[in-house]
């Protein structure tokens, strides 16, 4: 039986760990974006994690789910194919250190789409949390010499990168609660093999059907898409026993800090520029992020 003390430092070290692995999956798909199609890239997400999840789920030797399940799979099958591709392409078009901090915006979106589904309202400690990311999208998207105060979310919309990631966010914000739905009518290693598994198969078929040199793709980039994978399979697996040990907006709220991770990343090694600026907007969207997830 552990204590208390051991278990508030595993669920911390294994919340990081999944924020870790969240980034490093981020940084290989942009490292392979300019050789491979985001298709590719999409489809060997969910495909390469599967030998890592399938010993997990046949370990677990699950009973046969209920209707609500399949119900549930198609819908987010539906949902993670459609995000999977937005989220690929953004990555090709723009600077990580610009597009994927505009993921913080999926507890905004999930602060609208809460009360619609589940009809749960934000609290006022919320509602600070989404004043700080917009702010913080704002700094992101400012220039000295903007026409008027209205220019960066101007530019936040025209930008396809940034326009493909914020349809990526509000997707994320859908999903979430009909993940939570094939959780409940299963288990969270049944969920995330099945999802992958049926991700694979549609985006496998897309890929075949867009990418003409799909195969020679693959065969000439295996590592890479191999690690994406693996590490898509680990942000899994120590997510889900992460929650084993608190409750939920705690693990997502330090996993969240993969937008920080990934944004340094991106300026440091990929030498993108803007480092103080983005640093400062990243910043203020993540206290966003950890307000908006205490509160709730």
């Amino acid at each position: 039986m552990l204590s208390s003390d051991t278990m508030s430092l595993m669920w911390l070290i294994l919340s990081f760990l999944t924020a870790l692995c969240t980034s490093a999956q981020d940084i290989f798909s942009k490292r392979v974006s300019t050789r491979v199609s985001p298709y590719v890239t999409a489809w060997a997400v969910s495909f390469f994690s599967l030998p890592f999840l399938v010993v997990l789920f046949l370990w677990e030797c699950p009973a046969w789910p209920s209707f609500n399940f399949w119900l549930a799979l198609l819908t987010s099958t539906i949902i993670l194919t459609v995000s999977s591709v937005y989220f690929f392409k953004s990555i090709e078009m723009s600077d990580l250190s610009l597009t994927i901090p505009l993921l913080s915006f999926t507890p905004l979106f999930l602060l609208v789409t809460s009360p619609i589904i589940v009809h749960e309202f934000p609290s006022p400690l919320g509602i600070v949390g989404m004043v700080l990311i917009v702010f913080g999208c704002y700094i992101l998207y400012y220039h000295p010499q903007q026409e008027d105060f209205l220019t960066p979310f101007r530019r936040l919309i025209k930008a396809r990168g940034s326009r493909y990631m914020l349809i990526v966010a509000i997707l994320y914000s859908i999903g979430g609660n009909v993940d939570k739905i094939g959780m409940q009518n299963s288990s969270p290693i049944t969920w995330s093999f099945s999802l992958n598994f049926a991700v694979s198969l549609v985006l496998g078929v897309i890929m075949f059907h867009k990418v003409k040199d799909a195969s020679r793709q693959v065969r000439a980039n295996w590592p890479w898409l191999v690690g994406i994978g693996l590490c898509m399979a680990l942000v899994m697996i120590f997510q889900m026993h992460a929650l084993k040990l608190t409750i939920v907006p705690y693990v997502i709220a330090i996993k969240r800090t993969s937008i920080i991770m990934t944004s340094l990343w991106g300026l440091w090694f990929l030498k993108e520029s803007g480092m103080r600026e983005r640093l400062l907007a990243v910043a203020f969207m993540v206290v966003g992020v950890c307000v908006i997830s205490f509160a709730n």
